[in-house]
């Protein structure tokens, strides 16, 4: 079979299946799973802080295009798996390094048993409590994915310069409430972007939306992104290193970076729920958590569909599966 498409079971993979995740579904097979990949997030983390929000923005991007079954992580010789993609270029390396580290630690002890799909779900989980945000318990159960194509990619990543509509209906197809997608979009409280993201609410005028200080401090870091397309800037200028309901605050204050971080306080259909959460870090931790949750069982393979993955970079190989 060939790296991008096992065709034999496309159409087992494509099927919906109602396969149902568990809690502690490594209890009796590998007990001390999410053990052993905290300790290698942990680890990851001490090196290089920015395994935080690539780790959790890798998830997000692998849950999205064919749902949660690490097959954002499979690479490609003719580079045309979905990390490939240009939507997926920006990707951080460390979120890759962070689910590969993890996995080796998990092969080393419970060789064949533990998904990447899995291990990419519960290192989510672990960067959102290092970087200060909720903890919670991660369903299990997921299968690796036997299909990883860049052409597919397409129209399944919400665009820095989405509006509401765009943003509700694309989580709505991956059966998300547009509520889910404003605890969702609260990710953003970490991690940072390339000028070339925004500056389109800077160039040639000022989005009226955006804080005007804010705006000059955002000009004056990518007054040369012409020239050099790599300035980043932080995605929250408060509380950067912290997963919190800071976030929207800073909506409220008309500091959010991208258009469609602003949009949820700007228009009048979202703007009580970003008041909401604003307001009280419980009420956001609460919907952050559940999110997080329904965004893990997003198009997941179970039972027999999909693959242990041996290597979370390459499908397994049928002549020694």
């Amino acid at each position: 079979m060939g790296l991008i498409m096992r065709v034999l079971f496309i159409s087992m993979v494509l099927i919906n299946v109602g396969g149902q995740l568990v809690e502690n579904f490594y209890s009796s097979t590998c007990p001390h799973v999410e053990a052993m990949v905290k300790q290698a997030v942990s680890i990851k983390f001490i090196k290089t802080n920015t395994t935080l929000p690539a780790t959790l923005r890798l998830f997000f991007h692998d849950c999205f295009i064919e749902g949660c079954d690490a097959s954002i992580i499979i690479q490609s010789t003719t580079n045309e798996a979905e990390k490939d993609s240009p939507v997926n270029l920006s990707l951080a390396g460390d979120g890759f390094d962070t689910v590969i580290k993890a996995k080796e630690a998990v092969e080393a002890v419970c060789p064949g048993i533990v998904s990447c799909a899995d291990i990419l779900a519960i290192a989510a989980r672990d960067v959102v409590g290092l970087a200060g945000g909720p903890s919670f318990i991660v369903e299990l159960g997921r299968r690796d994915g036997l299909i990883s194509n860049k052409y597919r990619v397409q129209d399944n990543i919400p665009e820095p310069d989405f509006n509401l509509t765009q943003l509700t209906t694309l989580f709505s197809r991956k059966n998300l409430s547009q509520f889910d997608m404003i605890a969702l979009s609260g990710a953003h409280s970490i991690g940072f972007s390339h000028c070339s993201h925004f500056t389109n609410r800077l160039y040639p005028s000022v989005d009226p939306s955006l804080n005007q200080s804010y705006a000059e401090q955002l000009k004056e870091t990518c007054k040369h992104t012409i020239m050099d397309p790599e300035p980043v800037v932080i995605l929250d200028p408060e509380t950067p290193d912290t997963l919190d309901n800071v976030y929207y605050q800073n909506l409220v204050a008309g500091k959010g970076l991208f258009t469609s971080d602003e949009v949820l306080y700007t228009h009048p259909e979202s703007q009580p729920t970003v008041k909401d959460f604003a307001k009280s870090p419980g009420y956001f931790n609460e919907a952050f958590t559940a999110a997080m949750k329904k965004l893990g069982r997003v198009g997941v393979k179970t039972g027999n569909l999909g693959e242990i993955r041996r290597d979370c970079t390459a499908f397994n190989d049928p002549e020694t599966s």
